[in-house]
């Protein structure tokens, strides 16, 4: 099968040897001509240095290139999506696959709403590709296990039959918003758990703070109609814990390094790859005030982030909160 992946950054990449290797006919977009020419020339990608890619993935920097009526891999940043989308709508994709991960900050929408609206596509034919799943591990085809979730199930199965091999193991549900909640708001928890980590907080704290923030994702996933079984699989309580505590994290990694005192401009700074729960941190922020769900977790990851809130005294309110049954 043709199929063209938009985002040449580690995911991409990743994902695009998995096809690859599974026999489809790859074409990888790189927003920049000079890093697609010399990722096309090298085959080494440089976030991922273990081993080349398959020589049959072709790089390009034009979204011409890109096969028409295949389906559409997409993997680029959430913030990247108004720039870049509504450019793929001449392509006429036969179904889009979305491997990105947010909520976006005005709308509030899902990926795949937003999807559905800047590519003018059916959300029947949109699926999430998500779990835990860091990319480094997926390229170096060490064993991993996701879910591809449509409100399409046929298509969500064939999204399965697509990347499941030896290593890469696909489950199918017709969740899809399930899917998209708990992988958006992992990221959040992911940072709160990074700042424990960086306070040097122990093994309680830790346990806590991901079983109470399993509770937020559950509850804005039940605002966005979810099904509250989906939290207790690979997209829910599976990819909270990798991002949680994965040297792989991005968004642990930003709240490790604000738990050691950093301020966030510098930790973004300094970073090549992109936290997407920075962003989605905003997001959640707003719709929790606006429709008034209780998420206090992510609440005070606002703060800390935003309003330069100690991280020690998020903590503390957060334990002195009132006193409330455990499912309330």
């Amino acid at each position: 099968m043709k199929i063209g992946v938009i985002g040449a950054g580690s995911w991409g990449a990743a994902l695009s040897q998995v096809l690859a290797g599974n026999g489809s006919d790859v074409v990888l977009w790189h927003h920049r001509k000079d890093a697609a020419i010399t990722l096309q020339s090298s085959r080494q990608h440089v976030n991922l240095p273990a081993s080349p890619l398959i020589n049959s993935i072709k790089i390009t920097s034009e979204l011409s290139d890109l096969p028409k009526d295949a389906p559409i891999l997409i993997t680029i940043p959430t913030h990247s999506f108004h720039s870049v989308l509504p450019n793929l709508c001449k392509l006429n994709p036969s179904f889009v696959i979305c491997a990105s991960k947010g909520i976006e900050n005005e709308t509030g929408l899902l990926m795949s709403n937003l999807i559905s609206n800047l590519m003018h596509i059916s959300e029947n034919n949109i699926v999430a590709l998500s779990g835990p799943s860091h990319a480094e591990e997926v390229y170096n085809k060490i064993p991993t296990a996701v879910v591809s979730a449509s409100s399409n199930i046929s298509i969500s199965k064939k999204v399965q039959k697509l990347f499941s091999n030896e290593y890469f193991r696909v489950y199918s549900s017709s969740d899809i918003k399930g899917v998209e909640v708990g992988g958006a708001v992992k990221n959040v928890i992911a940072i709160s758990a990074g700042i424990c980590q960086g306070l040097q907080l122990g093994d309680n704290t830790m346990a806590a703070l991901l079983t109470r923030g399993l509770q937020e994702i559950i509850r804005l996933g039940v605002h966005y109609g979810a099904e509250i079984e989906t939290f207790s699989g690979l997209s829910g309580i599976g990819d909270l814990m990798v991002t949680s505590f994965s040297k792989h994290s991005r968004n642990r990694h930003v709240g490790f390094m604000l738990g050691q005192g950093k301020p966030l401009s510098e930790i973004l700074e300094e970073m090549d790859m992109v936290a997407e729960g920075v962003n989605t941190t905003k997001s959640i922020n707003t719709i929790a005030q606006k429709h008034n769900l209780s998420m206090p977790i992510c609440e005070e990851t606002f703060k800390v982030l935003f309003e330069g809130k100690p991280p020690q005294i998020a903590i503390a309110e957060l334990m002195k909160r009132d006193l409330v049954n455990e499912y309330i």
